[in-house]
């Protein structure tokens, strides 16, 4: 039966001799990005701005994408809506208006002789609440939070998995990921809220992922090849995990473009955070964790010292004893 190979067996790709290009080109992605945030700041949903929450029930399930071009259409800047528990309960949520208490309320009203016209006696209002900017605040520093503690647990993991120089490698491709994603939001403009919070959640997860395989390899082959260099141990490592990278990134890429044309605008954002936080996870993998590791001064006698020799030593006594 023919198998499809996305990458040939035994590759002998040269990776880290193009790692001061890819070195380069992240500083400048990265620059880029810290200066778009800077510039244009986050397009904010209304999770971060605070707004209007308006919880509504229909006798039969209503087209979400005809209610949100009906009040898209309203003037009143970005409007949500989501199904939550049935189809015929929705969650209408909008920015929050220029104005005092009153210019909300004037909101709130345009908006129920809107639903009145579309659904006429078929509409029940079940809460009605404004979410002032003190909780989109506390949102802000809860995900800022959030991100920082995934950071840190995660060089506490590879620190404890592997040693020092894996740690500082694989924080480096974090942040570099983090960054990366951040400047995509300000540059694209896509809403920023709870959901994509949790898209770069899972992008610091996925890329920790593919970073720790190939540190897996890396480990493995300075225990088998004792006269190899440093350098070309660390790419024949990356080399040897490559079909493996490729396949886990390509079948992800496809589950997540099928959300994008499928999910709705509702998980549209997250989706597109998701598939450019799988790309570059996969390239920081490949050409800034692995390749960091030269520069931060990782040898075999470095290995030796954090006792992976002893460990295969006391493998080998244990063979004999056998």
């Amino acid at each position: 039966m023919y198998k499809i190979k996305l990458v040939p067996d035994n590759t002998a790709v040269p990776f880290l001799k193009y790692r001061m290009i890819a070195f380069i080109l992240s500083a400048v992605l990265i620059l880029g990005s810290i200066g778009a945030f800077l510039t244009f700041g986050f397009n904010k949903g209304i999770d971060f701005e605070g707004g209007i929450l308006i919880e509504v029930g229909t006798e039969t399930a209503p087209d979400i994408a005809d209610m949100r071009g009906s009040l898209g259409g309203l003037g009143l800047g970005q409007v949500a809506l989501q199904t939550f528990g049935s189809d015929t309960d929705i969650l209408i949520r909008v920015q929050r208006q220029e104005g005092d208490a009153s210019a909300q309320q004037d909101a709130v009203e345009v908006i129920k002789q809107q639903l009145a016209t579309d659904f006429g006696d078929e509409i029940s209002y079940r809460r009605v609440e404004f979410v002032g900017p003190t909780v989109s605040e506390e949102l802000v520093i809860a995900a800022t939070e959030a991100v920082i503690v995934a950071v840190l647990a995660m060089l506490v993991y590879i620190w404890l998995r592997f040693e020092w120089h894996y740690s500082v490698g694989a924080v480096v491709a974090l942040v570099h990921d983090v960054i990366l994603t951040i400047g995509m939001f300000a540059i694209t403009r896509i809403e920023f809220n709870l959901a994509s919070v949790a898209a770069i959640l899972t992008i610091v997860g996925y890329s920790i992922n593919d970073t720790v395989v190939v540190y897996d390899r890396i480990r493995e082959n300075f225990r088998r090849y004792k006269k190899l260099s440093v350098a070309e141990l660390i790419n024949l490592s990356i080399n040897e995990t490559l079909t493996r990278t490729v396949m886990t990134s390509v079948t992800t890429l496809l589950a997540l473009v099928a959300l994008y044309i499928f999910g709705g605008e509702v998980i549209r954002g997250f989706a597109t955070a998701m598939i450019f936080g799988v790309v570059v996870g996969t390239y920081s993998s490949i050409f800034v964790a692995a390749p960091v590791l030269l520069h931060i001064g990782l040898t075999h006698q470095k290995e030796e010292e954090d006792g992976f020799a002893g460990a295969e030593r006391a493998d080998g006594d244990a063979e004999e004893k056998g």
